[in-house]
């Protein structure tokens, strides 16, 4: 399980992030214009705005960097307008992938993911062709040694929907969109912090991949996620690399 481990994942993740901090700080400024742009510039009463200024945050986005840029969105400065539009494909030996775009050009963004599926093996899919696979859910990950029984006692307590622990020592702490950032607030209040705290789209089973294989799905994952309008993979894939 190590192999495929949502822990290695993460570190994965968060190593291509460290690399490429540039184009993370292009994907949370998106997020923001987008989340202020449908929702409104009130934090109180837009919790997509709130989660995406504290992501930008993590990432040490300047503090009038996300402000000019809610400011944009929402009609006080001139600026470029993004629409969220998703794809959903296939990858190596049936992988279902969704990809969540922000764009200014539908006909650059559609043309680059399936270019970039097609040459991986994979190829692009018609709405609906596999987001049945995948839950809408809140999702925090906690690193090895974090006291399980407490983190149970807290999440439980606070409304999750379910607690996983990993083989390798990782516990994952699902929760309804709508209940995410509450029981994220409760936990964190206990001193539990997560590596990775998100809504998500949460695949409900996996497909396993060694070898050859796992090595061609993380490339088509690696350069999906290159492309400057990606927002957002998500995939059953269950890589041994």
């Amino acid at each position: 399980m190590a192999g495929h481990s949502k822990w290695a994942n993460i570190q994965h993740r968060k190593g291509r992030q460290d690399e490429k901090r540039g184009k993370v700080w292009t994907r949370v400024i998106r997020e923001i214009m987008v989340s202020a742009r449908t929702g409104g510039a009130d934090l109180t009463s837009n919790p997509r705005l709130r989660l995406a200024i504290e992501k930008a945050k993590a990432v040490n986005l300047p503090a009038d960097t996300i402000k000019r840029n809610i400011d944009k969105a929402t009609g006080q400065l001139e600026g470029v307008q993004y629409e969220e539009i998703r794809y959903e494909g296939y990858g190596i030996g049936g992988v279902a992938l969704i990809i969540d775009t922000m764009t200014d050009n539908k006909v650059r963004t559609v043309a680059e993911v399936r270019h970039v599926l097609s040459k991986g093996g994979g190829n692009l899919g018609t709405e609906g062709s596999v987001a049945f696979q995948f839950k809408h859910c809140g999702q925090l990950i906690f690193a090895p040694g974090t006291p399980e029984d407490k983190l149970m006692e807290v999440s439980l307590e606070a409304g999750a929907q379910d607690i996983q622990t990993e083989d390798d020592g990782a516990t994952e702490v699902i929760t309804s969109t709508q209940d995410f950032e509450s029981i994220k607030i409760a936990l964190e209040t206990a001193g539990l912090k997560p590596e990775l705290a998100e809504v998500t789209m949460r695949a409900e089973n996996t497909i396993e991949l060694s070898g050859e294989d796992a090595q061609k799905m993380q490339k088509i994952l690696d350069a999906l996620e290159d492309l400057d309008d990606v927002q957002e993979v998500y995939h059953n894939a269950a890589l041994i690399l």
